[in-house]
Order: C-alpha cells, then structure tokens, then sequence
C-alpha cells in the first residue's frame, strides 16, 4: 500500500450523498437463507455476517486466484450488492451502457445472476432537470436495495422509493398499479409502484436521494435525504419529512415525522435501523441536525432522542465547524445503539466521536443514555460492526479500531494509508475492509490486531463487502467481483 500523505485525497468534488455509506417479516439477527437481502444482512443493520463459511482472505485478479466472476458496473458505483434469491441487485451510473440505445447519464440499478454473474436487466432512472442542488452528475445510484419476496425496494436519484418485481421485464408480465414504465424492454425494470417524494411529500433532497431501505412486517421506512438548498443556507421545505413509513404492498405513506424541521444542517443521507427493547420496537432514524432519534414504528412518535455532538460544538459551512453529520447507519445490538458522526469527506477529517447509547430510555437521553463515547476518531461516515464483546469501527482518515463494546476500551487501530468510506464487515471469523485506494484489508477478530492479509480490487472500494451462499461480493467503481474459494468454484464468468 502507499503512504499516505499528511491530508487526505478525496476527490476534488464528489458529494457526500453518494457515500451513504459508503427487511424482513421475521426479525432475526442473521441473513435469511444465507442470503444478504439488505444494508448490514438483517434490520439491526449489524455489519455482521454470522453465517457464511469458507470465504476467502486472499484473492488474485491478475491470476484469478480464488475469482469466481467479475461485472462491469458504471463509472462510479456507491450502492452495495444485495443478494436475493439468485440474484444481486447494485446500484450504479449508466457508464456501462447495458443497453446501447439509452446514452447519458443515468440513475441505474442492475440485476445480475447471482451464479455467474451475466447480466438480467436494469432500472433506469432520468436525471432530474433541476440539476446537480438534487441529483449529481454521474452518482447514479447510491441507495442499496432491500429484497424481500418477489419485490425489491430503493431510492432513486429521482428521490423516488420505488417498489420493483425481483424479475424485471424477463417475466414477460407488467405488474402494477404503475404500468407507466419509460423503458420496456425485456431487460429493464418492472416497477409495481413509485411514491416521488418531491412532488407528492415538498422533499427537497440536498445533492442527492440515497437512503437504504429498511422493511420490517407490511411497512418500508427510510430517511426522505430532505435538505438545504444550493447556497447551503437556506432550508426550502423546512415542513416535509424526514423520515417517512411507507406501506411496502401499495406505497401509500402511513405516516411521516418532521423532524428535525428546521435544524437540518446541510443534507440527510443515511439510513434508518430497527431494534426491540422490552418487547416492543423502535426506529432509528438519524436526523440531519446531529441527533439520533427513536420513534415508534406504528405511529412515528418519539420514544427518546440523543444529540451526538458537544454543547459547544458549532456547525461552520465547508466542514470548518466542530459539529458534524450523521452518514452512517445506527446499528442496534442488545439494547444499545452504536454510531457515530461525521462530514462529507470533501470537508476533510476533523475531529468525531463514536457512541455507545443505551436504547431503554424516554425523552432526551443524550447523557442519561450515554453509556459511553469514543472521542480519538476522525469523522466517519461507517457503520460499525458488533461481535463477540467487540466493536469495529472505521474512520474517514482509514483508521480501523477496535473497541470494547461494554466500555469504550480502544484494543487498537489498523492505518489502511487511504481514505475509508465503506464499512467494516465481520464475515467467517474475518474482518474485511475497501478503502480509497482499490485494497481490501483482512483482519483477524480480537482485541490483538492481526493482519490477515491485504488485496487489491484495482479501484476504489468505497463499498462494503458483504458475503452470501459461500461467495464474498466486493463492488469497486467500475466492477463488481465475486470471491470464492478455490475448492467452490465452478467457472463462470459474464
């Protein structure tokens, strides 16, 4: 790996949306059926994976060792693969033209072949006329599908939640009620219904729409990425929603919650986590103005809400300020949640903190709940993976550390020398982590660092891996890889 140099290279302008990041009926914490059907497996939005064997820690591209497909995804790709009953669902650009009659740029979400990686078919989304104040140039995609069933739910660079058939057009049949779909053809998107935010809620999305869908029972919640306006002053729908709860068979909103209204500091990109205490459930939603709120998942009422930032933290444009964000997604193991803050990476890595939140509370529990907090991290837009006593957690800065989970105890920390924007996952008894530079490093779990090994995908990774069926799936800009080992590869390849 190269060093890295004193101030980090992030590029010249690539809006934070794009990195956020960077359900199901029955609630469990592991991946249904080995399968990995959304952000962070299961709705706790653990990063992980507690089910999957045999993946490798080592890999090839230029011998093919241990590479059992590779995909061509667009130019820059944010959204991390979903696998759903045979298939992998990405969200990307439209740099790889699939289809060679649709040109420009595009909001794409492509559905590939779980076995061997062959194309299926595609969503494609136009972009907004308004520009890139709602919708960046060449960002594509950046929400990651959540699948259930014969539907796959995502946001759309539209600031769309869209509701699609897992088969596309391939079936042949055009499901409803929407049956207005712009492109038709046997290898695009079959949307069955589409709730545009902008036009039917006032959601005024900063840059760009990227939260993951959550799905617990009959209901789809996200954050709506509801933000300020160009100037990065002035807030136009301070009365829309933020966090919304949506049917997931017909798109109709069940309810909508308005906070943080006017606090929202520049935009609102991450996405919502879902927990049980006490037998009854909450909503973890990230609000734009720094606090963490948990809301009931029946009514949208709030049940206790946690400022992650200082009294005297004070929010400057440009990241000059020392209060941040909330980027990553909450992560909710054992009655407590874990997360932390921070900035679009073009702000630079000033100072963050990590928290640990004890979920049983009411009202403002920012130091009642504050079971403890972790101040020696950079910002960081990861989400953070919780496992046998111990917490991984990455920051912008490419630091890895790892935490008690009970105490705050830092073990150690691991310098990847390169931006981190993914998140750390734990898959086999592994710790695998993409950073800027194109190299993945795994680590060995436990309060002793260990490097296990580091590889290179040849691009930035600022995904995060995540594994299924025996197979580790690594998106870096441009591709999508599948990793297996050596004994369980049976050719293949697009």
């Amino acid at each position: 790996m190269p060093h890295r140099p004193d101030l980090m290279r992030f590029p010249r302008r690539v809006p934070l949306p794009l990195r956020a990041a960077c359900g199901l009926c029955l609630i469990s914490l592991a991946a249904v059926a080995a399968d990995w059907p959304m952000w962070g497996g299961a709705v706790q939005r653990n990063m992980v994976n507690p089910t999957e064997k045999n993946i490798p820690a080592e890999w090839n591209l230029e011998k093919g060792k241990n590479v059992k497909w590779r995909a061509a995804l667009g130019s820059q790709s944010y959204g991390n693969p979903t696998v759903h009953q045979g298939k992998i669902f990405v969200g990307t650009n439209n740099g790889t033209e699939y289809d060679p009659e649709v040109k420009g740029d595009k909001g794409i979400v492509i559905a590939f072949r779980e076995a061997d990686g062959a194309f299926l078919w595609q969503a494609i989304h136009d972009k907004l006329p308004s520009g890139r104040v709602n919708d960046w140039p060449e960002q594509g995609i950046c929400s990651t599908v959540a699948a259930e069933g014969d539907r796959i739910y995502y946001v759309s660079n539209q600031c769309q939640l869209v509701c699609a058939d897992t088969e596309g057009f391939l079936d042949g049949e055009n499901d409803g009620p929407y049956t207005e779909e712009k492109y038709r053809g046997e290898r695009h998107a079959d949307f069955v219904w589409v709730l545009d935010m902008m036009d039917e809620l006032g959601v005024f999305p900063h840059n760009l729409a990227t939260s993951s869908p959550l799905i617990v029972g009959d209901k789809v919640f996200i954050v709506t990425s509801n933000g300020v306006d160009e100037g990065h002053l002035f807030i136009p729908s301070p009365r829309a929603p933020s966090f919304i709860a949506v049917d997931k068979a017909s798109g109709k909103v069940l309810w909508e919650s308005g906070l943080p209204g006017k606090g929202i500091l520049h935009g609102q990109w991450s996405s919502p986590a879902y927990g049980e205490v006490n037998g009854k459930g909450q909503v973890y939603f990230p609000g734009g103005d720094g606090w963490l709120y948990a809301l009931d998942p029946e009514t949208g009422d709030l049940i206790w809400n946690f400022d992650l930032n200082p009294k005297d933290s004070v929010w400057e444009l440009g990241g000059r300020g020392t209060r941040n964000n909330i980027i990553a997604t909450p992560v909710f193991h054992e009655g407590r949640v874990y997360l932390g803050v921070g900035q679009d990476p073009e702000h630079g890595i000033g100072p963050g903190h990590f928290y640990c939140i004890d979920a049983n509370g009411t009202g403002d529990v920012t130091e009642s709940g504050n079971v403890w907090q972790f101040d020696d991290i950079t910002r960081t837009i990861s989400t953070a993976s919780v496992h046998e006593g111990l917490v991984y957690i990455s920051d912008l800065n490419g630091f890895l550390y790892c935490l008690d989970a009970a105490t705050g105890q830092n073990y150690w920390k691991y310098d990847t020398l390169a931006a981190v924007w993914g998140s750390p996952t734990v898959i086999d008894g592994k710790i695998y982590l993409g950073d800027e530079d194109g190299d993945v490093a795994v680590l060995k779990p436990g309060k002793q660092m260990e490097v296990l090994a580091e590889n290179s995908v040849h691009n930035s990774a600022y995904t995060t891996p995540v594994a299924a069926n025996g197979v580790l799936y690594i998106a870096n800009r441009n591709e999508l890889f599948a990793f297996a080992e050596a004994a369980a590869l049976q050719g293949g390849g697009r």
